[in-house]
């Protein structure tokens, strides 16, 4: 555990918000860590004396109460009351007493707020400036924004869609305005957001229904109306009025030509949808070119595809594990589109019974998973992605936290035992602003290396040795589900809602430690 992250965790355990599962990763790293010990011991003197300073009571620090199975850290709870109460006793010499403590009242719920004014709902070929590639689906930033070269279709919360031509320069100002200074733009506004404007520096086009069109250079714009009519407002004469197939075109040195409105020369969302049909396809085709090799791979135990509609027994479709695992048993989860927009070729498991079964026999001393998700929402605690039924001694779990956050960890001693395993955590790779883009998570459990490794989109976001003391040499699988948990070969009929709230494209389980190129690969001829 890096001392950074450590000592956040140890700052929520002062403050009594620690999360069960973070309690549980500091106590393991207080078992076998002495310099953690060390740093919990100073931060908690630092953090008495400050409230000393600050006049609370710094008995507030013993207020948290560990789960009563956690016995190891109670020592370190009472030492953190032991140094409190020394440090209450020179207060009394540096502050007058207080006849009230100071309380802290509980904190008001808050919502979760982002911030922009449309998502890149769909993408071709597209090359930004100056800035990383943005995902389909995604949130748009504000301020000025430049694409090098490609398509954008672009949906702003008014329920205008605008796809922009690369080279372009633009700016969502609202819902309801842009600013376009160069490039080529069309925008389809309906009904609900007429009155839609686009400024650019010659003036502006108020939109009265229904389509039109912007050509933007340094010498010239260009105005196209498509469908409907626009209002045309420059900066220097009085507003014109332009209806279906009327056009302006405006020089810089104050020139004016009416010409005729050119819908071929705009890419519109009928010729998008088509392009981008076309290019899912092809990429589809290379993924399934590719996905003959991997299936081919000794290493491979599983590889299930969670299509095609109706199909409730999927096969395992790896060439040398089918012989061990036959094929997993789809319970509840309803079919979608994959992460090519194929119908019915993907699960969705929002529904909360919704699961895939499997059995998985044998021993692995290092395995890895990877996996496309779609996520709606994480509104569990804890959201499935493989977990095993029981999460005996050698078994391991995988799933994502409700702060979004990667969890992975293999049991190492029996549930009943303290300290029974130890938990790896990714940062978080998921917030609302980015529900419903496929997403590739990989896990790489490496005995040979002593390391866990998790990824998003081909890429490491975590790396953490394994501490010896939760070293399992040989994971076991057996009976387990993909997207949910539960023991369904008990009589009991209650069970913990762990379904995960998305869709699921895929799964494969290999029985080594897949280097970080061979994640990649996969991804780079796996991604839509």
């Amino acid at each position: 555990m890096k001392p950074n992250e450590r000592n956040q965790l140890i700052d929520s355990l002062l403050d009594g918000d620690i999360s069960e599962a973070d309690f549980i990763r500091l106590e393991a790293e207080f078992s076998v860590n002495p310099e953690a010990r060390q740093a919990y011991y100073e931060r908690l003197a630092l953090s008495a004396m400050l409230q000393t300073e600050a006049g609370a009571s710094p008995n507030r620090i013993a207020e948290f109460r560990a789960p009563k199975t956690r016995s190891y850290l109670f020592g370190f709870l009472s030492m953190a009351a032991a140094v409190a109460a020394l440090l209450a006793v020179n207060s009394l010499f540096l502050h007058p007493k207080k006849d009230e403590l100071v309380t802290n009242s509980p904190a008001s719920p808050t919502e979760q707020k982002a911030s922009g004014f449309a998502i890149l709902s769909e993408q071709s070929d597209l090359v930004w400036k100056n800035r990383p590639s943005i995902a389909s689906g995604s949130l748009l930033p504000t301020g000025s924004l430049s694409l090098q070269s490609g398509l954008a279709q672009i949906e702003l919360f008014s329920g205008v869609s605008v796809i922009i031509e690369g080279e372009a320069d633009f700016e969502i100002l609202s819902s309801m305005e842009m600013k376009v200074t160069r490039g080529k733009v069309r925008a389809r506004v309906p009904e609900p957001a007429h009155g839609f404007r686009i400024h650019t520096s010659e003036g502006q086009v108020v939109d009265l229904g229904t389509e039109f069109a912007l050509d933007v250079s340094k010498e010239k714009s260009e105005v196209h109306v498509l469908d409907g009519q626009v209002e045309w407002h420059p900066k220097t004469e009085v507003k014109q009025l332009l209806s279906k197939g009327e056009g302006l075109r405006l020089v810089n040195n104050g020139g004016k030509t009416s010409i005729k409105a050119d819908e071929q020369g705009f890419v519109g969302l009928n010729a998008m949808s088509e392009k981008l049909a076309s290019n899912r396809s092809a990429r589809r085709g290379e993924w399934l070119r590719f996905n003959e090799k991997l299936r081919k791979d000794p290493r491979l135990v599983a590889l299930f595809h969670m299509g095609p509609t109706g199909s409730r027994q999927l096969p395992n479709e790896s060439g040398a594990g089918a012989q061990f695992v036959k094929e997993g048993a789809v319970v509840g989860a309803s079919h979608v589109a994959d992460r090519w927009g194929v119908s019915g070729e993907a699960l969705d498991f929002s529904a909360t019974v919704s699961r895939v079964r499997m059995n998985i026999p044998g021993e692995y001393r290092s395995l890895s998973m990877f996996t496309w998700v779609k996520i709606n929402s994480l509104d569990r605690k804890y959201n499935s992605l493989f977990l095993t039924d029981g999460h005996d001694p050698g078994e391991p779990h995988w799933q994502i936290m409700n702060d979004g956050r990667v969890f992975f960890g293999v049991k190492k001693r029996p549930n009943s035992e303290p300290k029974n395993q130890y938990p790896f955590y990714s940062p978080s790779i998921w917030n609302a602003s980015t529900s419903g883009q496929w997403l590739m998570l990989a896990a790489v459990y490496d005995v040979e290396q002593r390391q866990v490794t998790l990824y998003l989109n081909g890429q490491p976001i975590s790396q953490e040795a394994i501490p010896a003391e939760f070293m399992v040499e040989n994971v076991t699988l057996g009976q387990a589900s993909l997207c949910n948990w539960g023991l369904p070969l008990r009589n009991d009929p209650e069970f913990a809602i762990r379904n995960f709230n998305g869709s699921m494209d895929e799964f494969a389980l290999f029985s080594a430690a897949l280097t970080p190129s061979e994640i990649k690969n996969i991804y780079d001829h796996g991604k839509p």
